[in-house]
């Protein structure tokens, strides 16, 4: 493809001289802020490599508004459409007539003066010329197939690319669900500028108001291809912001020679042709590929009455003698139907959301305490670039993924609508549990307009704490203390949700954590807590449970703080239980006599017991 493209380069390109030339008369025809002369460097060696053009954001397909699709590398012919005798250089203004390859359809050219002046409007530091898009649209579809849109500017069919699967082309799955393509496994790139269907969901207008951003209209897909190439702040009079800009449209030094070849030409002077007969591009990047959509074919459909069939065999002539052929009839133009664009001299409308040039940052300070809800809202406002209002630009409030803070229903991001002062006022912002600094990014979809508003989370605060009640903190080692409230209050009132971290310490003059005093319980392993955090309640009381006396008898301190310098101590004693005489043992017994022993006999001298009478030792009568 290399030698079949230098071939047609040599053929029909212009020289790098001439395109510096012809640019430089485009600038002096257009004012202040026109295009500069380019390089002479027409071999693709652009001082950025297409691996480093910069994307827009959103933009799709590995770095490419396309995907890398294949596009036309027809190049336009070297007898260019100035008028005979004058100057490359000199300013031109459109020609009625001239070569055919420098005719635009109708249509499709009323949609690029439309854009021009939409972005020119919203962006005018982009400098876009309406000569880009149209060798764009050159390239990539033949001018939307030479024209082939209804009155509305979409075209009759859709103009599909191949599928990105990978075979020679880009790799990029399915994103859209076949909405934009009709292809549910792989994106196609899609419409008369070829928008693949991820960078058409950032990127798409409606720019003929009919309520659809359709990327087979030329007045949607025109407007976003002018915005898309004007995105991330490029200023496309500097030639190396119009490089870049080409290159993120198709990643190829190859691309970015033949756009900027048709921009010259067309930048030399054009002519309007009815839609439909805009000629049509051959050569495309893919001539090996399988099938190429666009090229055109000729209807070769025979006369019914001079068919032959196998019944009736084709008919004679009637008279054999020669006869003078007819002249050849003009052929038919097909039919066109007027689009319904302003006409010339009528003033473009132009949408607000291309109207607005800058978002202002409202001066409210954006500040709450934790759990709470702003007293101030997030508001920017929408101006243009003379600072004057704009209404109905739809902005975008979105809070980093750092923040608890939420809007309504816990959204982190949120799109309302300005008014007719031109400010944009998100809902309600409420707090979360975290005080922290934190960005909100207002954006304009589509655009790259941005503005950051700053917010504060502060922490809630009480400057007094104090104990309710004043009964004795007293508890035995190893028993419980009983419960202990208090009530923090800022400034007299009453403070809820105030965060107070109470700590058990030696002393009144001690803040350190004691090693043996009185503890919030064991943790999992086993160890005394002596520092724990609370919350006032809804009322500003905080109530203290669960504190148990150590195992060290002695005099301890329960130290509460609050932001905003509330401290209050309360002294915890812990005693021994107390101590009692032990009973006196009960006096002792005799042991209960044996069976062999007489209660009565006393124990004889030799240690034996005297025998009781009998009735064989008792006296006889």
């Amino acid at each position: 493809m290399a030698a079949q493209f230098g071939r047609r380069l040599r053929r029909g390109a212009t020289s790098g001289a001439i395109v510096a030339a012809a640019v430089a008369a485009l600038a002096a025809s257009q004012g202040p802020g026109a295009l500069p002369p380019p390089t002479d460097n027409l071999s693709g060696d652009s001082a950025i490599g297409a691996g480093d053009a910069t994307t827009p954001p959103g933009g799709g397909g590995g770095g490419s508004a396309t995907g890398d699709s294949p596009y036309y590398t027809d190049l336009p012919p070297l007898n260019t459409p100035n008028r005979p005798g004058v100057a490359p250089t000199a300013p031109t203004v459109p020609i009625v007539t001239g070569p055919a390859e420098a005719g635009i359809p109708a249509t499709v050219l009323a949609a690029y003066r439309r854009a021009e002046a939409s972005v020119r409007a919203s962006d005018p530091s982009c400098n876009l010329p309406w000569q880009l898009l149209a060798g764009i649209g050159k390239v990539e579809s033949g001018q939307a197939r030479g024209g082939r849109v209804d009155g509305n500017g979409t075209t009759l069919s859709p103009i599909l690319g191949p599928a990105l699967d990978g075979n020679g082309f880009a790799l990029i799955q399915d994103t859209d669900r076949g909405a934009f393509d009709g292809d549910t496994t792989h994106d196609r790139a899609v419409g008369p500028m070829q928008f693949i269907p991820s960078t058409w969901a950032v990127w798409g207008q409606d720019a003929n108001g009919d309520g659809k951003k359709d990327p087979n209209n030329i007045y949607d897909a025109a407007q976003a291809a002018g915005m898309y190439l004007c995105a991330g702040g490029r200023n496309l009079a500097i030639k190396a912001d119009l490089d870049r800009a080409i290159l993120s449209y198709n990643r190829s030094t190859e691309y970015l020679t033949t756009v900027l070849t048709w921009f010259e030409y067309y930048g030399r002077g054009t002519h309007t042709v009815p839609d439909g007969t805009g000629q049509l591009p051959v050569d495309r990047s893919d001539r090996f590929g399988p099938d190429r959509p666009l090229r055109p074919t000729a209807p070769t459909s025979p006369s019914p009455s001079t068919t032959p069939t196998p019944d009736r065999p084709s008919p004679k002539p009637t008279n054999p003698a020669p006869t003078t052929p007819p002249k050849p009839t003009e052929p038919t133009k097909p039919p066109t139907t007027e689009p319904t664009r302003p006409p010339v001299g009528t003033p473009v409308e132009i949408p607000p959301t291309l109207r607005v040039a800058r978002l202002k940052p409202g001066t409210a300070a954006l500040t709450a305490v934790t759990e709470s809800t702003f007293a101030q809202a997030a508001t920017v406002t929408a101006v243009d670039a003379a600072g004057r209002p704009v209404a109905g630009v739809s902005v975008r409030f979105e809070l980093p993924a750092t923040t608890d803070a939420r809007f309504p229903a816990g959204a982190t991001t949120v799109t309302v609508t300005s008014d007719a002062r031109g400010v944009a006022k998100a809902p309600a912002l409420r707090a979360g549990e975290k005080a922290e600094p934190f960005t909100i990014r207002a954006s304009v979809p589509g655009r790259s307009l941005t503005a950051e508003l700053k917010a504060t989370v502060e922490v809630r605060k009480a400057d007094a704490l104090a104990r309710v009640g004043d009964a004795a903190l007293t508890a035995t080692t190893g028993g419980d203390y009983a419960e202990v409230t208090l009530e923090g209050r800022l400034d007299g009132a009453l403070a809820p949700g105030v965060t107070v971290t109470a700590v058990v310490t030696d002393s009144a003059d001690s803040a350190q954590q004691s090693a043996d005093g009185p503890s919030f319980g064991k943790d999992a392993a086993g160890n005394p807590i002596r520092t724990k955090v609370l919350k006032t309640d809804a009322n500003g009381r905080l109530s203290i449970k669960g504190l148990v006396a150590g195992e060290k008898a002695g005099s301890y301190v329960l130290l509460l703080t609050a932001p905003g310098g509330g401290t209050a101590k309360l002294t915890l004693t812990v005693t021994e239980p107390a101590t009692t005489p032990p009973a006196s043992p009960d006096p002792t017994t005799a042991p209960a006599p044996t069976a062999s022993e007489s209660p009565s006999a006393p124990a004889s001298p030799s240690g034996s017991a005297s025998a009781s009478p009998s009735a064989s030792t008792s006296p006889t009568a």
